[in-house]
């Protein structure tokens, strides 16, 4: 089965942050906490160079063909340790929203399909962690009732993907709306932002300063190729930038630029 085809919208969130020390949480080494799930530094570093490693590769191998000698730049992907962050605390709180509805999640993406639009090696954990992401995101959004369609929403959703160029700046809402359509996958995106954040409230999720900022990874097919791109949590009245627990304070740290269950994934 085809990525373009059984991807039909965005699903997009955030996840309030909480500081690792006003939870007790504060070993240096963890750069997140999903309830009793430890994501550890090392293996953030392990996913991101793994990327890093056969994504050179793979440019040096094209331009020895083509007779080119890369930059540095070149043999660097675009991929962010905050991005790895992302993906593992939102599949790990995703998979947990699945398993309270009792649902399946049928492995139908493969890191193949995902390879050319997400410009990560198939052989990377990352793209098959992606490709996981994916086949869970559907689940959900079919299990998840759509939220109203706000103002706030929708231009979060399309400031997000103007960052990535997917789409021009500068438009009105009117225009936004108008080229949106229906707004079906940010009210999708919205009600799966709800779900996400009330299981993070639930099960208590800490994150390191490092990467405070921790949006749910997203995806939209335009209906040729398919846009990778992240956001702030959106609840039904906007985005939301820091949603902390009452009996925690959010960290003053600046951000930095496998899934699991109940255990320790390092």
């Amino acid at each position: 089965m085809r990525a373009r085809r059984v991807i039909a919208a965005a699903s997009v969130a955030a996840l309030g942050v909480l500081s690792l020390a006003a939870c007790g949480k504060s070993a240096p080494n963890v750069a997140a906490y999903v309830g009793d799930t430890t994501y550890s530094l090392e293996r953030v570093d392990a996913i991101y160079d793994d990327v890093q490693a056969k994504y050179g590769d793979a440019v040096r191998q094209e331009a020895v063909q083509a007779g080119a000698t890369p930059s540095p730049e070149q043999l660097r992907s675009a991929v962010t340790r905050q991005d790895v962050v992302n993906l593992l605390v939102g599949l790990d709180l995703g998979k947990r929203v699945a398993a309270a509805k009792n649902v399946q999640v049928p492995d139908e993406i493969t890191p193949e399909q995902l390879e050319q639009n997400l410009r990560v090696p198939a052989s990377t954990e990352y793209a098959k962690l992606w490709g996981e992401w994916i086949d869970l995101l559907q689940v959900l959004n079919q299990q998840l009732p759509p939220a109203e369609l706000s103002d706030d929403s929708l231009m979060a959703v399309y400031k997000a993907l103007t960052k990535t160029g997917a789409i021009q700046g500068g438009m009105s809402v009117a225009d936004v709306r108008k080229a949106f359509g229906d707004g079906g996958f940010v009210r999708s995106a919205t009600a799966l932002s709800a779900a996400l954040e009330e299981e993070a409230g639930r099960v208590d999720v800490s994150i390191n300063p490092r990467y405070r900022a921790v949006g749910v990874p997203s995806v939209v097919s335009t209906g040729q190729t398919l846009v990778f791109y992240s956001l702030p949590y959106i609840n039904e009245e906007g985005p939301v930038t820091d949603i902390s627990s009452p009996d925690s304070a959010p960290s003053s740290a600046a951000p930095d630029a496998g899934p699991g269950t109940e255990g320790t994934a390092s």
